[in-house]
């Protein structure tokens, strides 16, 4: 049995969606040299946000990680559309932007959605710099926003 990133994410009941249509004018994502920059990703499901509004206030700090597990898997089909995820080396850096109420501050927790993801199925070539940021508002009224950047063969 191959132990691959997509035999990886069938263990985990996965399968790469098509690549979210961009909202404005840019690409989903685009290689320079040996990386892969990922635009933001919502969470999308077949062009619909999954669910809107902030966390902390209608949308829970555990439905936003699972949203970010599925901007994760978004930003995973971009790549693979692009280079293909078998050669994929290190997931770099992760930007998780989460929509917070006044006063939410569990922002980590909520990105961990997405790290949790990529460790899940690049094993030690997942583990990454990153960054959680709590933001006002996000496209579309989403509550949460990853942007990938990785090193690929």
């Amino acid at each position: 049995m191959s132990s691959g990133p997509h035999a990886k994410l069938a263990e985990l009941g996965l399968t790469l969606p098509e690549v979210a249509s961009p909202l404005a004018s840019y690409v989903p994502a685009v290689q320079s040299g040996q990386h892969v920059y990922v635009s933001g990703q919502l969470p999308l499901a077949e062009g619909k946000l999954l669910a809107t509004g902030k966390v902390g206030n209608g949308v829970s700090a555990e439905q936003a990680k699972d949203l970010a597990q599925r901007c994760a898997l978004n930003a995973l089909a971009a790549i693979d559309s692009l280079v293909g995820l078998e050669n994929v080396v290190k997931i770099v850096k992760l930007t998780g932007f989460v929509a917070s109420a006044p006063g939410f501050t569990g922002q980590p927790g909520v990105v961990n959605g997405a790290s949790e993801l990529f460790g899940a199925v690049f094993g030690e070539a997942g583990r990454h710099a990153r960054s959680a940021v709590g933001v006002a508002e996000l496209p579309l009224d989403a509550p949460v926003e990853v942007e990938v950047i990785v090193e690929v063969a």
